[in-house]
C-alpha cells in the first residue's frame, strides 16, 4: 500500500531530510499533475505556506544562489542606488553560463546580517516572484522547483500539500 499524504499534517520541523527523502516523489508529481488542479490550488497554498514561514528565519536563497538581474532591474537598482548601470554592474554583478547578469559572490550583497533586503523594495523580478508557488512556472520548470524544495521551506510545503489530493 502506498503512502497516504492525504492524512498527514505538513511537518516543518527536519524538512531539508524530508524534502530530499521524497525527491523522486515530487519529480514524479510534477511530471504527471493535472496543471489545471494544480493552478487552482497553488493561490491559497501559497498563502498558507507564507502564513507558517517567515522567510527572514531562513534567507537561504539570498544566502546561496542569485537572481537574474534583467535590463528593467537593471535601470531600476542602479537609479535606487544612484549609480550609473554600468557601474553597478561592475561593483556588484558578473555574466553566468547563460549570458544572466547575477549577483559576484554569495551571499546576495544587498542581504543584511538580520536577512533583510536593502535594496527590497526595487528588488529583482526573480526574487519578488521567488519561490514561484504562486504561478505556472512550479509545473513549467520541474528540475527548479525540486531544486527549490531542497532549501526552500515553501516549496517543499506547497509540494507537500499538492500531494495530499489524489
Amino acid at each position: 500500500m502506498g503512502r497516504r499524504w492525504e492524512m498527514e499534517e505538513i511537518k516543518l520541523d527536519n524538512w531539508q531530510k524530508r524534502s530530499a527523502d521524497h525527491s523522486k516523489q515530487y519529480r514524479q508529481f510534477l511530471q504527471k499533475a493535472d496543471k489545471n488542479k494544480v493552478l487552482k490550488r497553488l493561490p491559497a497554498l501559497h498563502d498558507e505556506a507564507f502564513e507558517k514561514i517567515n522567510c527572514l528565519d531562513c534567507a537561504a536563497c539570498c544566502k546561496n544562489y542569485s537572481p537574474r538581474f534583467k535590463t528593467p532591474d537593471l535601470k531600476r537598482i542602479s537609479k535606487h542606488l544612484k549609480l550609473k548601470e554600468g557601474e553597478f554592474i561592475e561593483k556588484y554583478l558578473r555574466l553566468d553560463e547563460d549570458g544572466d547578469f547575477v549577483v559576484k559572490a554569495s551571499p546576495c550583497p544587498f542581504l543584511g546580517a538580520d536577512n533583510y533586503c536593502s535594496i527590497y523594495e526595487v528588488r529583482p523580478s526573480d526574487c519578488e516572484r521567488f519561490p514561484y508557488t504562486n504561478e505556472d512556472v512550479l509545473l513549467k520548470r520541474p528540475q527548479i522547483t525540486q531544486k527549490n524544495a531542497s532549501f526552500c521551506a515553501a516549496v517543499y510545503y506547497v509540494l507537500e500539500k499538492l500531494m495530499t489530493v489524489k
